[in-house]
Formats: structure tokens, sequence, C-alpha cells
């Protein structure tokens, strides 16, 4: 028989506050992106953002939806499932961004649009890195529940 026994080093309140916190801050950033003020009045967003502001969108709701799922239980083998799932999730809205890439920068001496590209590639990287890890994560603990 498995452990069913929740992520240690934290107590469960506290761990419910976090989910709590990180559910309302996915929900703020998905209204400032679509209603106030909105992805268009970002001076270097392009009209090609529309091509990838709804992976962000599902991005943001499955965070927010695992974040409560959370709340109600964070043992065993859901929290490494809702992990990968919204690590996957974030993992393809990182990649269609670098493909459509819906920015402009002015031309100025700073070149913005190499250090996005950059930012977005150790993104892509470190979510890739994270896709793996809960993976793994998940196994184990649908093994050791076994």
């Amino acid at each position: 028989m498995g452990s069913i026994a929740a992520p240690v080093g934290r107590s469960a309140t506290t761990r419910r506050v976090g989910y709590i916190v990180a559910a309302v801050v996915n929900v703020v950033m998905w209204y400032a992106i679509n209603v106030r003020p909105g992805w268009q009045v970002v001076p270097f967003l392009t009209e090609d953002m529309s091509n990838v502001v709804g992976l962000i969108n599902l991005s943001l709701v499955a965070g927010i939806v695992a974040n409560l799922v959370y709340v109600a239980y964070d043992a065993g083998w859901v929290r490494p499932l809702g992990e990968l799932l919204t690590t996957g999730i974030g993992l393809v809205a990182l990649v269609r961004i670098v493909q459509v890439f819906p920015f402009a920068f002015d031309a100025t001496s700073f070149d913005g649009s190499s250090l996005v590209r950059v930012v977005l590639y150790v993104a892509i990287f470190g979510a890739a890195v994270g896709v793996i890890v809960q993976f793994l994560a998940l196994v184990r603990r649908l093994v050791d529940d076994a």
C-alpha cells in the first residue's frame, strides 16, 4: 500500500494559502491580459499577439484549476499530474510565442528582440526540464501508491 502523505516541509494550511495566492495571481494576470488594461495597450506587442493569447489564457486557466484542486487535495499523484499538465501547456505556449514572436521594439542601441528571444529559449528549456521532472515524479508516486 502506497503513501498518501502530502508534500513534506510546509503545513497543509501554508500550502493551501500558497495555492490560493497562485490561483489569484493567475486570475489577475488573465484579467490584465484580456479585460483591463488588455494586451493591446502594451506598446511592444504587435497584433500577432492575438495568435498566441489563446494559449496564454489556457495556461493561466490550467494553473487556476490546478491550484484550486490542490487546495482540496494535494497528496499522492494529484500534484505531480497537475504540475505536469500545467508545465506542458506552458511549454506549448512558450514555443508558440517564439514561433509567432509578437514583439516589436523601437530601433535603439538596446536590442530588445534578442534579449526576449534568449529569455524565451531559457524558459522553454526550463519548462522542458520541468515536464520531465514532473513526469518522473508522477511515475514515482504511481509506483509508490501501487
